[in-house]
């Protein structure tokens, strides 16, 4: 039992989590005052008979975490442009951060650590770069670029 009389969970591991300044930015109004508890909450607490943990619970507000299949709804209906089911897919959102990263430089090692996989195959399937992003990477070979140094 843990000390608020909940299972322990022996998994639970804190990690540092690394925000940029526009996330930074909207934080306080995700978190609406809140000091402790999941950070994406539902706008309700849980029904009655409804079984969940004390991890997935606000103690302040007695609001439950959102659920990932409740994310998955908000982010399809904020996002989609031609219906339901036409939104942006959480896991996608997710990895469309690595493509960025990777656009921009990041080494895969630097990718393993900010998405926390482990192996380094799990990380090369979602960096799938821009035409764009190719055709740049193409031009260093250009006779003449000045970036490698044998410029005229």
């Amino acid at each position: 039992m843990g000390l608020d009389g909940g299972e322990r969970r022996e998994d639970f591991v804190l990690e540092p989590v690394y925000w940029d300044a526009g996330t930074a930015r909207l934080l306080p109004r995700l978190l609406k005052n809140r000091t402790r508890g999941p950070v994406f909450a539902t706008h309700r607490r849980p029904g009655p008979g409804k079984v969940v943990s004390s991890w997935d619970v606000c103690p302040d507000s007695g609001l439950a975490r959102l659920s990932y299949d409740q994310a998955r709804a908000l982010l399809d209906e904020h996002t989609a442009l031609h219906g339901v089911g036409t939104g942006w897919d959480l896991h996608e959102f997710r990895h469309s951060g690595l493509t960025h990263l990777g656009e921009q430089g990041a080494s895969l090692l630097m990718l393993m650590a900010k998405s926390r996989h482990k192996k380094a195959e799990n990380v090369r399937r979602y960096f799938k770069p821009s035409p764009d992003a190719i055709a740049e990477l193409t031009s260093l070979l250009a006779p003449g670029d000045t970036r490698r140094g044998g410029g005229t």
